[in-house]
This record gives structure tokens, C-alpha cells and sequence, in this order.
């Protein structure tokens, strides 16, 4: 498999949650999806992710190298909601 983004699926905007939640954001992340690189953009999102969702309003995570080998492709702090459809296509 080629290059991948990690790419966020966010929650709804809700108008009783006026406030950011700790981590600076403004909406919660819902799932957290892998989607392959656009073709010639190595850095750019494909139009949809490995489970099939369009990302056209999902933000990208901001890259960072991997700290080990074997470290998982989702940033840790959001390992309860990784979606299992991506992760079993990065499994294979």
C-alpha cells in the first residue's frame, strides 16, 4: 500500500457546546479515518478514505514522522475511535 493520510471525521457542530475541548479543537473528533495521498500530491488527501467516506469535509491530521517502528498510523490519543473498516485495510 502506498502513502497514507490520517484524516478526521468531526463531529457535528452543536450550539450548546460553545467552548473548544481541551485539545484546541473546536468540534470533537467522531472517527478517525486513513485515506490514500491524491495522486502526484504526496501530501494531499485522496477523495475518499480506505472504508470508502468521502473526506471532502474531514481535516487532516498534521503529519508527523513515526516515532517507532511497528507505532501505530493514528495518533494514540484517539485510538478508541479509529474506524475498524480502515484499520482492517491497513491490517492487510
Amino acid at each position: 500500500m502506498g502513502e497514507i493520510v490520517v484524516v478526521y471525521e468531526l463531529d457535528k457542530p452543536n450550539a450548546t457546546h460553545a467552548s473548544p475541548d481541551p485539545g484546541g479543537e473546536e468540534r470533537p473528533v467522531r472517527r478517525v479515518h486513513a485515506a490514500p495521498t491524491a495522486p502526484g500530491a504526496p501530501t494531499a488527501t485522496g477523495p475518499r478514505t480506505l472504508c470508502g467516506k468521502d473526506t471532502f469535509a474531514m481535516r487532516a491530521a498534521s503529519r508527523t514522522s513515526s516515532e517507532a517502528l511497528g507505532a501505530p498510523w493514528y495518533p494514540a490519543r484517539y485510538a478508541p475511535v479509529v474506524c475498524p473498516d480502515c484499520a482492517a485495510v491497513i491490517e492487510t
